[in-house]
């Protein structure tokens, strides 16, 4: 297991202003990713400033052993207007160093109490242990959580989600927060052409995400921003050689493919999602979430 330094450092904000975004504020209780997801679009923003991007992401995490102090602080704001709040949009909020501090749990803590609607965006199961905050904060306010599942795929998953836990055990907690009453849905993102694209790939995400209860589905293709680009293409020249020239010529002059190149996989999943119906035990259907181009990218 590579081994990761965690640097205890207070911070003076909490909640981070994002423009342009389908919400207006990112919470990030920690910097960094232990996950370290070959396709990281985090990796972009890292480069901008002037931080490791490449092998050495996700090796050094920011703990902000202070954000639910600062969070509650501006959350007592007079001016604070209960807007929403996404949580883990630039490091994921139950990355494993969470087992330990608990700051994403005790920021859901201050949100529930201050009423304010938030969505969390994770991979990682460990978000079943604040199934209890959870459930009461969404008596209170708009709650919602996303499990970034892009593939049951093992050999996708283990190649480019190298720190991250299986597929499904993500769809178990998805369960898991179904059965509490939680808003729960499946983001199948990023989706790699020609690599996770087919499909049987994709049909296999959004029967599971059927069978687990799942209220929202929806799906986005791979963006190449530099600094991902570069570690991306590394990675994908020595684990996938034949496809390299292919993304080479795809993402050559732009980070993000165009609507027409990306519309056959939007076209599937939603098909996809219409065949599968609703959950076997609810009587609602996959419906598909706003799909964003993508996450927050505001970083303290």
């Amino acid at each position: 297991m590579e081994r990761v330094e965690y640097r205890e450092e207070p911070c003076r904000v909490a909640l981070n202003r994002v423009k342009g975004m389908p919400f207006p504020w990112s919470l990030n209780p920690y910097m960094g990713c232990a996950h370290r997801c070959t396709f990281c679009y985090v990796r972009a923003f890292e480069l901008r400033a002037d931080r490791p991007f490449g092998e050495a992401y996700g090796r050094s995490i920011r703990v902000k052993v202070n954000v639910a102090e600062v969070l509650r602080a501006e959350l007592a704001r007079r001016t604070w207007k209960r807007e929403s709040v996404s949580i883990g949009a630039a490091t994921d909020p139950y990355q494993p160093v969470e087992g330990r501090y608990r700051l994403t749990r005790t920021c859901l803590e201050e949100l529930r109490d201050a009423r304010t609607p938030f969505h969390i965006i994770t991979r990682s199961p460990l978000i079943v242990r604040d199934v209890d905050v959870l459930a009461e904060a969404a008596t209170r306010a708009k709650v919602s959580v996303s499990f970034s599942i892009p593939t049951l795929d093992e050999e996708v998953w283990r190649t480019t989600e190298p720190g991250t836990p299986p597929p499904r055990q993500r769809f178990r907690a998805l369960r898991r927060l179904v059965d509490a009453g939680i808003d729960a849905g499946v983001a199948v993102a990023p989706v790699l052409p020609g690599i996770s694209d087919r499909p049987e790939q994709l049909r296999a995400v959004v029967e599971a995400a059927r069978e687990a209860g799942a209220a929202h589905l929806w799906a986005s293709v791979l963006h190449l921003r530099p600094g991902t680009r570069e570690h991306f293409l590394a990675e994908l020249a020595r684990d996938w050689p034949g496809h390299l020239a292919d993304y080479e010529q795809l993402y050559a002059k732009r980070a993000y493919l165009r609507a027409e190149q990306t519309a056959p996989v939007r076209k599937l999943v939603a098909r996809l999602r219409h065949e599968a119906g609703p959950p076997a035990e609810r009587p609602r259907p996959l419906r598909p979430a706003p799909e964003p181009e993508q996450l927050a990218l505001t970083l303290e």
